[in-house]
């Protein structure tokens, strides 16, 4: 837990802090996760029943349900506090954990700018460089140095 003060340094910070990769150029996509109460509810359920993923079960994942709600506000509250016009926050639904990878990988590569690479045209393959042999003259996958 932190105070109402940190919290007040936290959200007046955060946006200039993260202006100024910005302004030198560097893109900023940044991400939230949904996961309706449903599918973590299931998620947890599966967890518990499941033979091989016990392991997978800690002491947070069962305090998180006591705090879904509280924990929700507190994220809807800093992505507002922290939202810039340079890096808004996106929301990933993660309904199916599945499909959340592709769409976390997919959705930042789209917004960044890209052009087209001219590709040369050749049939002519550059030659591999032969390994380094030993005294025997079979092939090596060690080299001494020194």
């Amino acid at each position: 837990m932190c105070s109402e003060d940190e919290v007040g340094e936290f959200v007046r910070s955060v946006p200039e802090f993260e202006r100024m990769p910005v302004r030198s150029g560097i893109r900023r996509v940044k991400h939230g996760f949904s996961i309706p109460d449903e599918g973590e509810h299931r998620r947890l359920l599966g967890r518990i029943h499941d033979p091989l993923k016990p392991w997978k079960l800690s002491p947070m994942d069962l305090e998180s349900r006591w705090r879904w709600e509280l924990d929700t506000k507190a994220r809807e509250a800093m992505a507002e506090h922290t939202r810039i016009p340079e890096a808004p926050w996106w929301v990933v639904q993660a309904v199916d954990a599945w499909r959340l990878c592709p769409n976390r990988i997919d959705h930042p590569l789209s917004r960044m700018p890209h052009c087209a690479i001219a590709t040369s045209r050749t049939s002519n393959c550059p030659s591999k460089s032969r390994i380094p042999t030993c005294g025997t003259g079979s092939r090596s996958r060690t080299t001494q140095i020194g």
